[in-house]
């Protein structure tokens, strides 16, 4: 899988993303997209525990959380249709959505809201640190699977990874200035931030990088 160098200086070297056909012309289709659905799946069941947790969320999911709380829809709905709306902002970006990304901004918010059905808030603070620290973890090893199965990126990701190519930023930049923006407005709208909010954001890099090299698919380049 190919890398990106992130520093502080404007780069334009991100490879580009390969078409969806490219990415289903790869070879071991069935094992990707097996590792894809279920690394999807964890993925929003580890946003469950988090969200149980209460003791804060990541930047989207604050704002996700948000969201939810000032309208009727499920906290799940909400990630489903805010991965829509970003789809669209690809449309300028000139990006094109793989298979993984489609279904990320679908199952995703389903596995979540499933997740939030069955698993009840803990009122012990161990119990809720423990939540917390699972979520974390878990949701590390299910970036690195979805990641890994090399079917196209998130919604989200591909918003950031579109941004850079077009103004010339670095990562570091486009990404800080976006979960910065979101985190923002998902905290005047009432999502949770907090400890859980700053660990995430120190250990996800790290959890995913070390994940990573056990879940990528070797493919045809």
């Amino acid at each position: 899988m190919s890398t990106v160098t992130d520093d502080a200086r404007p780069t334009t070297t991100l490879p580009p993303l390969p078409s969806p056909l490219a990415q289903l012309r790869a070879g071991r289709l069935t094992r990707r997209l097996v590792q894809l659905q279920a690394g999807l799946v964890l993925y929003g069941a580890s946003m469950g525990l988090m969200i149980q947790a209460g003791l804060g969320l990541d930047p989207w999911d604050a704002f996700h959380q948000g969201v939810a709380e000032r309208t009727s829809l499920s906290f799940g709905t909400v990630v489903i249709v805010t991965g829509v709306v970003v789809l669209l902002l690809w449309i300028p970006l000139r990006q094109w959505p793989g298979v993984g990304t489609v279904s990320n901004a679908i199952v995703i918010g389903l596995a979540v809201d499933a997740t939030l059905a069955v698993v009840e808030q803990p009122e012990p603070m161990w119990a809720r640190v423990t939540f917390l620290l699972a979520g974390v973890v878990l949701n590390g090893v299910a970036g690195a699977a979805y990641i890994g199965a090399q079917l196209g990126p998130g919604p989200r990701d591909g918003l950031m990874t579109g941004l850079v190519r077009r103004t010339g930023r670095s990562v570091r930049l486009v990404r800080t200035s976006l979960e910065l923006t979101v985190l923002a407005i998902g905290w005047a709208l009432g999502g949770t931030i907090g400890v859980g909010t700053v660990l995430y954001a120190l250990s996800i890099g790290p959890l995913v990088q070390a994940m990573l090299p056990r879940f990528e698919v070797r493919t045809r380049t």
